[in-house]
């Protein structure tokens, strides 16, 4: 079975990238939970938070400002340098 992944930019020409590998495990990594400001997803984040540290995940939680925007270059830098993954909330 062929899996398609869309991106919901919206790009006209959308670029190729490449997936990377799943981690083996959450042992050890330092997620970030990234809300994007949308109604409940805090709620969302709030259970992936307690089974990511029952796996063994060190949890870090992020806020964007708005939905409507993307997130800051601050805020993107901050991620980039203290996580290993992210997982971004999209709720309503």
């Amino acid at each position: 079975m062929t899996k398609v992944l869309l991106d919901p930019t919206g790009e006209r020409s959308v670029p190729h990238r490449e997936r990377l590998p799943r981690p083996a495990s959450f042992d050890g990594q330092v997620v970030g939970l990234l809300d994007i400001s949308k109604p409940r997803g805090d709620v969302f984040l709030d259970r992936l938070e307690h089974l990511l540290t029952e796996a063994g995940a060190v949890v870090r939680r992020y806020r964007k400002p708005t939905f409507t925007k993307p997130a800051p270059v601050d805020l993107r830098q901050e991620i980039a340098t203290q996580c290993t993954l992210v997982i971004e909330a999209l709720a309503d």
